[in-house]
């Protein structure tokens, strides 16, 4: 699969995550995870994709963080 092909099922034909880094971590995992129907990995993808292409950092890190303790529920799912 090429990148360009990851980046697009990543992001759902950038359909808009509903995240903010001003929401808490609750708040912004349930707003992601929905606005991927609930999909665990496919929503790990599209937060890694936005800490990918954020200049904030702020964003960065609380979007990779969200991306991170998803791949690891996914992760955990496969057990």
């Amino acid at each position: 699969m090429s990148t360009r092909e990851w980046y697009q099922e990543a992001t759902e034909g950038s359909r808009p995550l509903g995240w903010r880094k001003d929401m808490g971590r609750e708040k912004r995992l349930r707003t992601a995870l929905r606005s991927r129907r609930g999909n665990v990995l496919s929503t790990a993808r599209a937060l890694n994709a936005l800490a990918n292409v954020t200049t904030d950092v702020e964003t960065k890190r609380k979007a990779r963080a969200d991306a991170s303790y998803l791949y690891k529920v996914h992760r955990q799912q496969g057990k």
